[in-house]
């Protein structure tokens, strides 16, 4: 059932759509999407939407998951940062694609839960934190990509500061209630490529304390 519900979503919401990279449709039609969501929604896992994960947060539509990925131009030497780990499901996609990912919850509960997720479902190559997103992962820095599935009113400066030289990092833009614009940049010598590339609606990025 999952099997199948799962290359019609690659089909009909992803290829049809405009996502060409044979490895993000790849990585896409291989995750098991319902196991990152709550029972209770499992027949809806590949419905063509967000879908609620508890305290607050949600599991993003698959078209913005695949788009975000393919944005970054992801390569199999790659190591990845990961803001707002959620359920689990991106970082899990990211993992097919590139050697290493770090992914940052600020919420425990759902950190715990999608590194147990995670853990479980075999995905040794992802290391997920509780923690505050504005801050990053210094001590694993420089990244390759940086990826991030929550909105700040700007792009955190401790998050450019982590990205590679050439690097690229993916960010959804905007002020709660306000318009927000999925954003791509690129860290060139001396100055930060920026370009608008979506409009969408994420969750807020919260600080931590």
């Amino acid at each position: 059932m999952f099997e199948a519900a799962r290359a019609r979503m690659v089909r009909d919401q992803l290829v049809s759509r405009g996502i060409r990279d044979a490895r993000v449709l790849a990585a896409l039609g291989k995750v098991p999407r319902q196991e990152f969501v709550p029972k209770a929604l499992q027949a809806e896992a590949y419905q063509d939407g967000p879908l609620p994960i508890g305290h607050g947060q949600t599991i993003s539509q698959p078209y913005v998951v695949a788009f975000m990925t393919e944005a970054l131009v992801l390569r199999p030497r790659d190591r990845v940062l990961e803001v707002g780990t959620g359920s689990g499901y991106q970082a899990a996609v990211l993992a097919g694609l590139v050697a290493e990912v770090f992914s940052i919850e600020l919420v425990e509960p759902l950190a715990h839960r999608a590194e147990a997720d995670l853990r479980r479902l075999g995905y040794g190559n992802v290391k997920v934190r509780a923690g505050d997103g504005y801050r990053g992962w210094p001590e694993a820095a420089p990244f390759d990509a940086i990826l991030v599935t929550c909105a700040p009113d700007e792009v955190p400066e401790a998050l450019v500061e982590q990205l590679k030289l050439g690097g690229r990092m993916i960010v959804p833009v905007g002020s709660q209630g306000a318009p927000q614009e999925l954003i791509l940049l690129r860290k060139q010598p001396g100055r930060l490529e920026r370009q608008a590339v979506l409009p969408v609606r994420f969750v807020p990025m919260v600080k931590g304390d």
